[in-house]
Formats: structure tokens, sequence, C-alpha cells
């Protein structure tokens, strides 16, 4: 039942992928065919994200109040009902409390996902899940971009394509039981959720700057990147590929790296990705007018850092006590969404007003940065002791 359970919440996770992978790009391209400005069309980008940290605070107690499926399955519905909206009327502002409103369910769709995998993973496979989760959402997201080009034939097709697939996944949360997460005696007000969240970034704080930097990279990769691409000189569907090589690039190396960092650790995979992966970003600024180096590099990219987010929850779930997983898991998801709410409109600032920078170089900047704090910090060390003494 458990094995039946974790496919149909995988399969859950990549069909929820598929819808951002696809709209990410898609919105930035009808905007940007609109004439909307770039800096615009990032700050609509991050809507999303804004749902995301809205939704946060109130996100924990439901979890452990109801249960994880009606979470899930209240997200789905969200994200099902918002998708539908979206030909019916073409307005910036609809538009965005869409995409607000996507954000919203889809943070309740992925907390109660990634919670309950991690909370009945047992330690041994725990590495193996999340990396199979990551994989799954990534594949998802591979995929959505492809979507973007039918809106060339009909610009309701694309929203419609993903409304039925993310209503056929839904469907299959009915044919699994509901469960709980742990939890303790008297930590469910207010209060004891802010306190919660200090606890868990007392523990692990360290392990949130990957999701953050993901989120950075792949907001902007797929938000701000199409409307800079448009304009030196690249056609939706070459957009549309550079975004897939990318995301392809993850598929290929999720599962191996969460293995590699369940063997060598977690902060040694991540210092090497984040170095070889900003370096791949860097050259691919240097070489942004030759197509198939920018599709080589990017792919390469994608293998290096598109597993920073999985790392991110496994590197956490060490650190962190299992009744704090929900809160830890939660602090990955606003991590994630702060990421994603400045990348877009930072990039799209920059490609508007700072035209000679490179949207590469944006990219490269971000990942070196993170890069020095994971290594001039040993907090990692001395929480894996203290939380070995409170266990």
């Amino acid at each position: 039942m458990a094995h039946f359970r974790f496919w149909i919440l995988i399969g859950v996770v990549s069909i929820s992928g598929f819808s951002q992978g696809m709209l990410l790009p898609l919105i930035a391209i009808i905007f940007e065919n609109e004439g909307i400005s770039s800096s615009l069309n990032g700050f609509h980008a991050t809507a999303l994200y804004l749902g995301i940290l809205i939704a946060s605070p109130f996100m924990e107690k439901p979890l452990r109040k109801y249960g994880y499926k009606p979470v899930i399955t209240i997200g789905g519905a969200i994200v099902i009902v918002s998708l539908f909206l979206f030909p019916l009327w073409k307005s910036f502002w609809f538009w965005f409390v869409l995409r607000l409103l996507i954000g919203i369910g889809d943070h309740a769709l992925h907390f109660g996902t990634q919670t309950w995998i991690t909370s009945f993973s047992p330690k041994a496979k725990r590495g193996r899940n999340i990396s199979i989760y990551g994989l799954s959402f990534g594949l998802g997201f591979a995929l959505g971009p492809l979507m973007a080009p039918l809106v060339e034939i009909n610009e309701a097709l694309p929203f419609m394509l993903s409304t039925g697939l993310c209503l056929v996944a839904w469907l299959f949360l009915f044919f699994i039981q509901n469960d709980f997460p742990e939890d303790e005696v008297g930590m469910q007000s207010v209060s004891s959720t802010f306190e919660r969240f200090r606890q868990a970034f007392k523990y692990a704080w360290v392990a949130f700057l990957p999701p953050l930097g993901y989120g950075f990279l792949e907001a902007s990769l797929n938000g701000s990147f199409p409307v800079y691409a448009l304009r030196i000189g690249f056609d939706v569907p070459t957009v549309s590929i550079l975004l897939t090589a990318f995301a392809i690039g993850g598929i290929v190396f999720q599962l191996p790296l969460g293995m590699m960092s369940d063997k060598f650790g977690r902060k040694p995979v991540l210092q090497c990705i984040l170095f070889f992966g900003g370096l791949c970003f860097l050259f691919a600024g240097v070489f942004e007018h030759s197509i198939y180096i920018v599709i080589t590099l990017l792919f390469i990219a994608g293998m290096l850092v598109g597993s920073t987010f999985s790392l991110g929850i496994s590197f956490m779930t060490d650190l962190t006590p299992k009744n704090l997983l929900p809160t830890g898991n939660l602090l990955c998801g606003i991590a994630f969404s702060v990421g994603s709410l400045v990348g877009p409109y930072i990039s799209g600032m920059i490609i508007q007003y700072f035209e000679q920078v490179r949207f590469f170089s944006i990219v490269s900047f971000m990942l070196f940065s993170i890069l020095m704090v994971v290594m001039m910090t040993k907090q990692n060390e001395t929480i894996g002791k203290e939380k070995s003494v409170l266990q």
C-alpha cells in the first residue's frame, strides 16, 4: 500500500511540474508579444511565488489537524480551476490573481506530498525517494515548455491541455488513504508555529540556501530568459528547446546525485555542483549567440544544479528532528519561493536597464554567491552533533 501511495504522489508531482514548466515561459511569451515590458513581465511571474509566501504561515496547522490527503487534494483543485479560467479573460491583473492562486494551490500540493514522502521514507531509502520526487517534478517541468509553441496555434490550447492532465492526476488521489504527521502536545497555536519555524531554522538554515538559489534560477530561466532570448534573436521553438535542455539535464543526473550525496555527504556534493554549475552559466553567457554551445552548456548545468532543490530537502531532513520535518519542508518551500520572487523581477530589471549585462552572468553570480556562504559555514557539522545529542 505504501508503494502504491508513493507512486501516486510522484505522479501528482510530475503533472504539477508540467503545469509550472508550461506556465512560466508561456505567459512570458504571450506578454512579450503583447508589448509588455520585461520588468512588468518579471513582476507578473512573481505572483506564483507570492501565493506561496502568503499561504506558508497557514499551511502547517491544517496539515497536522486534517492530514496529508485533504491538503494535497484541495491544493490540486485550486490549480485545476485556476488553469481552466486563464483562457476566459486575458487581463494582466486577472492573470496575476490566477497565478497567485496557482501558487497557493501548488504550495499546498507540494508541501503535502514532500512532507508525506520524507516522513514515511525509511532512512536507508530517503535519499533515493527524495531524488525520485525531484526527478518526477523535473521530468514534468522539462516537458512543460514544449507546450509554449502551441500558443501559435491557439492561445487557449496549452491551458486546456494542462487543465486536463492535472484533473486526471488529481482523481488518483481518491485511491489512497489519509495519514497524519508526528505531532507534539501543545504545538497547535500560531505562536508555536513560529517557534517551530525558529527551531527548524536554527537546525538547518544552511540547507535552505540551495532551494532559495534554485528558486531564483528556475524562475529567472523560465520567466525572464524567454524575453532576453527573443530580444537577442532566438525564436519561440528555440527558447523551448533551450529550457528543455536544462530541465532534461536535471532529470538525467537527479538520482545519481542523490545517491552520491548519501555516500559522500550533502555539503561536498552541493559545493561541487554550485561551482561547476556557475562555470557553465558563465561560459553560456560568453557563447550566448552560438545555439549549439548554449544548448550543451545548459544541459550540463541542468545535470549539476538541477538537483539543488532535492539535495536541499535531503540536507534539511538529515539535520532536522522528525517532529519538525513539516516545518523544515515548509521553510524549504518558503526559501524556494523567496528566490523565485526576486529572480524574475531582478533579472527582468537588469535586462531592461542594463542591456550590456548577459542574462547567464546574473545566474552565475547568484550560484557563486551561495557557494561562498555554504563553503564558509560549518553549522551543518554543529547541528549534526546537536541533533544526535537530542535524539
